[in-house]
């Protein structure tokens, strides 16, 4: 047998099931991993405080339990937005360093009801702001193949822990880049599904607020499709929710013949670091080894005015959601200035502005909805810049180009994010450093299904978490 801890949760799950691995034997071996590897990666926190004797109890159990669904006797370790019951959830702010939520989120009850056990949650920024994972209530996380690097975010802890084999299957959410970005900085799979597909819960605002989602994240995309049907499927609680299906079971497909758009550094309007875009040409190759078109595409859309529309309608929803904080003398003290920056940008937002950044949002989705009767995919890098060191809070600037915000670096993540496109990240290799990389794969809205069989194919054909793994 395999290292445990090397093996993909399909694996994992059908030996389970068979009853030719044990969930104890399988925590075993992840408690073992994890004390060996994460004191220098960081990437999972709030562990139970009778950790290790609780979770082999709990494993114990489902040894023998018949199956209760896909993730029997799995570890997991959820992102540190999600509450889960019993569980230390910090949001990575110190207002909340010694929250125990009293429920589980919707996405945790999902994962819970299929059978995952719990070792604890995975590092985030605050509030997820940003696309580095430092806070103040837990520190930074690590790049798993540079530990003087970034590991990215929001969701860098879940993307590090993966790389490191510590979890075979991970969620993370994505706003602005969050599954895609990290999954590029770790050489593993991130998938934002369409919006809607894996619902909110019903707090706060769910009309408006349709920017972020939760996804999947793992070392096959076989993972991805099948935690996403543990993920997905309506909550009647709140609105535009779509229907899941057997993701895993409709990863075939030919490529011959597909026509995939590749759409680069948008015309020059997104700066990149040297070798980020050759790295995503040459994994384009593999796509036209197969029998598909590859093609690059005009600029379709003025990149400024999707920054407008996106600055506009993601500051107004986070000073809608924090501006009650940021009143609060002494919780104001508490947020980072990246995170009072949004709040007081949104505060200013008025309605004839919050209206032209949604027509710009609405003319934008019609115009990708276009695009796509020419072509079964679009493609761009996950990131422009290469992991940087971890002692930043964000790059300054990429190359001659100065970074006039602490998100700017990460613009091109923004068409898809408007538009609620389904988008996989898929690694495309490691650069002169020898950091990783990595290039979204994107569709119409609801194809997602056609995204992750594409990406299939890509893994089938290179299987870069697999080919190479990160010494620590």
């Amino acid at each position: 047998m395999d290292d445990l801890c090397s093996l993909s949760a399909s694996t994992l799950s059908r030996l389970i099931a068979a009853r030719e691995v044990k969930p104890s034997e399988v925590m075993e071996a992840t408690l073992a991993r994890v004390a060996t590897v994460n004191g220098a990666v960081n990437a999972i926190v709030s562990m139970p405080d009778a950790d290790a004797d609780a979770l082999m109890d709990q494993a114990r159990a489902a040894d023998g339990a018949a199956p209760v669904g896909w993730l029997h006797g799995i570890p997991m370790a959820v992102k540190d937005l999600v509450a889960v019951k019993g569980m230390r959830t910090t949001w990575g702010s110190p207002i909340y360093a010694d929250h125990v939520p009293v429920a589980d989120d919707l996405l945790a009850a999902r994962l819970r009801a299929a059978g995952a056990i719990f070792i604890g949650k995975t590092n985030t920024p605050e509030w997820g702001h940003g696309s580095h994972s430092f806070n103040p209530v837990h520190g930074v996380t690590r790049n798993p193949f540079d530990l003087s690097r970034t590991a990215g975010g929001s969701s860098g802890g879940a993307a590090a822990a993966l790389a490191c084999r510590m979890v075979a299957v991970a969620d993370g959410s994505d706003m602005m880049g969050s599954l895609r970005n990290p999954a590029a900085f770790c050489n593993v799979y991130g998938f934002r599904p369409s919006y809607g597909l894996v619902p909110a819960d019903a707090v706060g605002d769910t009309f408006l607020a349709t920017m972020a989602t939760e996804g999947p994240m793992a070392r096959t995309v076989e993972d991805v499709a099948r935690l996403l049907e543990v993920q997905a499927g309506p909550n009647p609680e709140v609105p535009f929710g779509r229907e899941k299906e057997p993701f895993g079971d409709r990863l075939a497909m030919e490529m011959t013949g597909k026509r995939i758009g590749w759409l680069g550094d948008w015309g020059g309007a997104y700066p990149f670091e040297p070798g980020i875009l050759d790295l995503c040409t040459e994994a384009l190759g593999v796509f036209e080894a197969m029998g598909a078109v590859v093609e690059p595409v005009a600029t379709p859309f003025p990149a400024e005015k999707l920054w407008f529309a996106w600055t506009t309608i993601r500051a107004m929803l986070n000073a809608g959601d924090k501006q009650g904080l940021a009143a609060d003398p002494v919780k104001r003290a508490m947020i980072k200035p990246e995170s009072l920056w949004e709040i007081e940008q949104g505060s200013r937002v008025t309605a004839a502005e919050f209206h032209a950044a949604s027509v710009i949002r609405s003319r934008w989705y019609a115009r990708v909805a276009k695009l796509f009767a020419e072509y079964d995919a679009l493609v761009m890098p996950s990131a422009q810049v290469w992991p940087f060191p971890v002692e930043w809070r964000w790059p300054q600037a990429i190359g001659d180009r100065a970074m006039d915000t602490y998100h700017r670096w990460m613009e091109v993540v923004i068409p898809v994010s408007l538009a609620g496109l389904p988008a996989l990240n898929v690694p495309v290799g490691f650069g002169a450093q020898g950091l990783p990389m990595g290039m979204q794969i994107f569709g119409p809205c609801g194809a997602d299904a056609r995204v992750l069989a594409m990406g299939q194919q890509y893994h089938l054909a290179t299987d870069w978490p697999g080919r190479r793994v990160p010494v620590l």
